[in-house]
This record gives C-alpha cells, sequence and structure tokens, in this order.
C-alpha cells in the first residue's frame, strides 16, 4: 500500500484505502467493530463509557499475578549452584472461603444487575449516531456476582496476604541477568483461574580475584624480568583451587596462556569454560646498586652498553647469572 501513492493519499487522509466518500471505509460506520480496535476501543470507550459495543466477559478465569524476586549470589555459589530458601509475600486463595469471599456456609449469588455477565449494555445518542457500549457493572465490579454474607477471614475479598518460604535450586553456571522460571509460585488467580508464576532475577557479586566473561574466566599473574627471562614454575589459584603451571623462558609480558577446563560450567552441561592466565612482567622502578651493576653486566653481554656504545662481546642471559 505504502508504495501506491494513491493508496498511501488515500491512507493519510481516511485511514483506509477502502474509502469511498460515503463514511469511514466502504461499510460506513457499520463496517467497524470499536470494541476491537485497541487503541481506537479506548477512545470511544473515554467519551461513550464502555467498550464500544464489545460484548467481552470480564468474570471468567483469570490467571493470577507474576512475581519478580531477585536473588543474591556470592561468585562461588553461582559457579558451582547452590540451593537457596527464599521468602517471599502473594496473594493466596482464602482458606476459610477457598476463593468465594462468601461466608462458609453460603455462597455468592449471582449479581441482579448483570444477571452474571460482569458488564452492561447502555445505548447513547451521539452527534455521530445511536451508540450501544458496554461497561464494567458498577454492582458486582465486574464478578458477575455479590456476597450477601462476606467471609470474616477475608472480609469478602476472596484473598489473603500470605508469607510463603520456597527452596530453590540453583544449577551451576548461573549469571547476572538469568532469569529462573518457577511455573505456578506467583498469586493465586481469580474465578478458579491458574496461579501466576515466580521469576528469580539472578545477581552475581564480583570477585575479588577472578574476572568472567561469560563461561570464561580471567586472572593477571605477576612475575619477575628474570623470572621471565629463565622460565618458572608459578601457583595459579582456580575456582576449584590452585594449580601448578611452568611458564617457558623468554616469556614477554602480556602473554595469554590456557588452563582448558578451568572456567565457569555450561547451564545443564558437564561442559566448563576455560581459564585465561595473563602473565604481567614487572619492571623494577628503583634498583639497589648491586642489581643496577648486575644490569649493566647484562647489556655489555648483549652488546650494550650504558653509554650508548657497542660491544661485541655476548654473554647467554643464563651465563650473565652464573
Amino acid at each position: 500500500m505504502l508504495s501506491d501513492p494513491e493508496k498511501k493519499a488515500r491512507y493519510d487522509q481516511y485511514g483506509t484505502v477502502d474509502f469511498d466518500g460515503s463514511g469511514f471505509g466502504s461499510g460506513g460506520f457499520g463496517g467497524f467493530d470499536f470494541g476491537d480496535m485497541g487503541g481506537f476501543g479506548d477512545i470511544f470507550e473515554s467519551f461513550f463509557g464502555g467498550g464500544g459495543g464489545s460484548s467481552r466477559r470480564r468474570n471468567g478465569p483469570v490467571k493470577g499475578a507474576d512475581i519478580e524476586y531477585t536473588l543474591n549470589l556470592t561468585f562461588e555459589e553461582a559457579i558451582f549452584g547452590v540451593e537457596k530458601e527464599i521468602t517471599i509475600n502473594r496473594n493466596e486463595n482464602c482458606e476459610e472461603c477457598h476463593g468465594s469471599g462468601a461466608k462458609p456456609g453460603t455462597s455468592p449469588k449471582t449479581c441482579p444487575t448483570c444477571n452474571g455477565s460482569g458488564q452492561v449494555r447502555v445505548q447513547r445518542q451521539t452527534p455521530l449516531g445511536s451508540f450501544v457500549s458496554t461497561s464494567t457493572c458498577s454492582t458486582c465490579g465486574g464478578k458477575g456476582t455479590v456476597v450477601d454474607s462476606p467471609c470474616s477471614s477475608c472480609s469478602g475479598r476472596g484473598k489473603t496476604r500470605k508469607t510463603r518460604k520456597i527452596t530453590i535450586n540453583v544449577p551451576a553456571g548461573v549469571d547476572t541477568g538469568n532469569v529462573m522460571p518457577l511455573r505456578g509460585q506467583g498469586e493465586h488467580g481469580s474465578n478458579d483461574g491458574p496461579p501466576g508464576d515466580l521469576y528469580v532475577r539472578i545477581n552475581v557479586a564480583k570477585s575479588k580475584h577472578f574476572d568472567r566473561r561469560g563461561n570464561d574466566i580471567y586472572i593477571d599473574t605477576h612475575i619477575s624480568m628474570g623470572k621471565a627471562a629463565l622460565g618458572v614454575e608459578i601457583t595459579v589459584p582456580t575456582v576449584d583451587g590452585d594449580v601448578k603451571y611452568t611458564i617457558p623462558a623468554g616469556t614477554q609480558s602480556g602473554t595469554m596462556f590456557r588452563l582448558k577446563g578451568k572456567g565457569v560450567p555450561k547451564v545443564h552441561s558437564s561442559a566448563r569454560g576455560d581459564q585465561y592466565v595473563k602473565v604481567i612482567v614487572d619492571i623494577p622502578k628503583t634498583l639497589t646498586s648491586k642489581q643496577k651493576e648486575a644490569l649493566e653486566a647484562f647489556m655489555e653481554a648483549c652488546g650494550e652498553s650504558v653509554d650508548g656504545e657497542i660491544t661485541h662481546k655476548k654473554k647467554g642471559f643464563k651465563d650473565i647469572f652464573k
């Protein structure tokens, strides 16, 4: 339609491409069901009071509201999984009246105003013609029933506020932003409607030692220039405990080593990510006279001198320290 200039112009002006000059669309007003028009239905309801002729019933089963809960975990709890007990508050069906709102031994009666439909129809005359609209029954509030003898426990509401403890099994590998849905653990429904759901949103605290990126873990380790040049065995912390790792001679600062399978478990899987160890070679900011002499000797062995002159006698780094 938008690619056709004539149809687009017609739509921009009249809101439809079927306009034939006789009214709103080829069928005039009769071509619209204001109760099924979304935003237009809301506009007509504000003017004429009701759903614009909609016959939708509002006293049918209604699902209970969902509940959202934020669960805070430590870094280690998220890595390995944990069992947690949480406390929530929710609206539940009254235990005395079982959600009916009526005193035990009695029952709700059909609303005499709307005859159980929960809605009343009103005909109004407007400048645009005669409209039949529907609105929520003011007598029963749209329930379709009224209670003559309300339940003393819930004051006729049919619901009471309860505090419940729920045990949650958090799987290994969860991360901040993950949401665990617990079906049927939300608030109870109305008119025999099903209960809502409980959505547990995960929030994981940062680790002092590890940097998590997805299912991989990153860590920095610092070594001296001598160890980087000669090679050294170091102790590397992992989430499973310390492990030994040999850094080869000549390792440069910024080199990254991988510890396979030492990362974060993948949720509901036996697979795990990896841990990456970044080597940082520390350059001393101050030197003792002995350290300075040793470095100058090393430079001379490499064909360098402090004053910039080049010598031709070279020795290996290991020979210098021998």
